[in-house]
């Protein structure tokens, strides 16, 4: 229901700011939303000025806005009652500016206690998982053997559906040779195997960083996060929460990015193909355990969600944010993507053969 009411309220606002002539402007209008309270109001108006400022000749202008932006939306998520997507902001903000503070006297106690959380959170967290697949050093040659098991292995997050039957008539290695020197063409070019190359690093970073408890021994690339890790690469940011006893898992609560809690993590924003902001991105200090961590044992019932921001998403997708939801619940299962219907529509683009 919040999600549909955010929406509405978003399209309202991005009819009537269009006509803004500057990003000054939006920002204007963002900081007088919130001095009026106007919470869901001003998040939808910097879901405009986010758009605004990824447009070319901005990066500048995206940069400065970066810091004062994840600051208002901390505020305007805590007083929504959504402290762990209000830490998680404001963890963000602290990346930026690690010395900042909140001025107790202006803004709310859910503000103030979302705030300190972040910077609690700070303090303990382990390396980001966007931080430590950037430092990760991928095996020389990552690249799957193809053998008559090619078809079943991490490529299948790719194969589209008329791919796994032709693959699956093959019966000699020679045309299961031929197949995959296609397979790859298609995705890239004679002197440029880029597409290959990401998806491989990808599946390798996943195999060492995303596996399953110690008794299941499943291998990281085949697991749910390792598919969406493959195909979307690591999340904007990211949170975790337990799951209280007597809570539906499946319901809207139990999808947030987390509570004020150590265990929420907030992982850095990424732009994508964007020389100019790389430096930013670097700089980020957003959390997230430990990547080698393995995933706790089913018995433990938490909901861990990733969010990726509209940079983030494939081309086609109009979502300004999707969220990846893994459930881990006794009787349920470990890390579970959650099927809701914008993970799927963004999951399906990423698969498209590129342009």
């Amino acid at each position: 229901m919040r999600r549909v009411f955010f929406a509405a309220v978003l399209t309202a606002v991005a009819a009537s700011l269009l006509a803004a002539a500057s990003l000054g402007e939006l920002f204007g209008k963002v900081k007088e939303q919130v001095k009026a309270g106007s919470w869901a109001e001003a998040l939808a108006t910097m879901e405009v000025l986010d758009v605004e400022a990824a447009k070319p000749g901005n990066e500048k202008a995206q940069e400065q806005l970066a810091g004062p932006l994840a600051f208002y939306r901390g505020v305007c998520d805590a007083n929504l009652d959504n402290a762990g997507k209000a830490q998680a902001d404001f963890e963000e903000f602290l990346g930026l500016q690690p010395n900042a503070s909140i001025d107790d006297k202006t803004y709310s106690k859910k503000a103030v206690a979302a705030f300190a959380a972040a910077q609690k959170s700070i303090a303990s967290a382990g390396p980001s998982i966007a931080r430590a697949y950037k430092e990760f050093k991928a095996p020389a040659a990552p690249s799957e053997p193809v053998t008559a098991a090619w078809g079943d292995g991490p490529v299948v997050w790719l194969m589209t559906d008329s791919e796994k039957s032709g693959w699956a008539k093959l019966t000699t290695d020679e045309e299961r040779a031929a197949f995959v020197k296609k397979f790859w063409l298609d995705r890239d070019s004679e002197d440029d195997h880029s597409f290959r190359t990401t998806f491989d690093e990808r599946v390798a970073f996943a195999d060492a960083n995303l596996t399953q408890d110690d008794k299941v021994k499943k291998r990281g690339s085949m697991t749910d996060r390792g598919m969406v890790f493959i195909l979307l690469g690591p999340p904007t940011y990211g949170g975790r929460r337990p799951i209280k006893s007597g809570e539906d898992a499946n319901e809207n609560s139990g999808m947030s990015s987390g509570n004020a809690t150590s265990d929420t993590i907030a992982m850095h924003r990424m732009t994508s193909n964007s020389a100019s902001t790389s430096s930013q991105v670097a700089a980020l200090a957003d959390r997230q355990n430990a990547p080698s961590t393995k995933a706790p044992e089913s018995a433990m019932n938490f909901t861990e969600v990733w969010h990726y921001r509209k940079e983030l998403l494939p081309k086609g997708v109009s979502y300004l944010q999707v969220d990846a939801t893994f459930i881990t619940k006794k009787g349920y299962g470990v890390e579970i993507l959650q099927r809701d219907p914008d993970i799927l529509t963004t999951l399906s683009a990423s698969k498209k053969k590129p342009e």
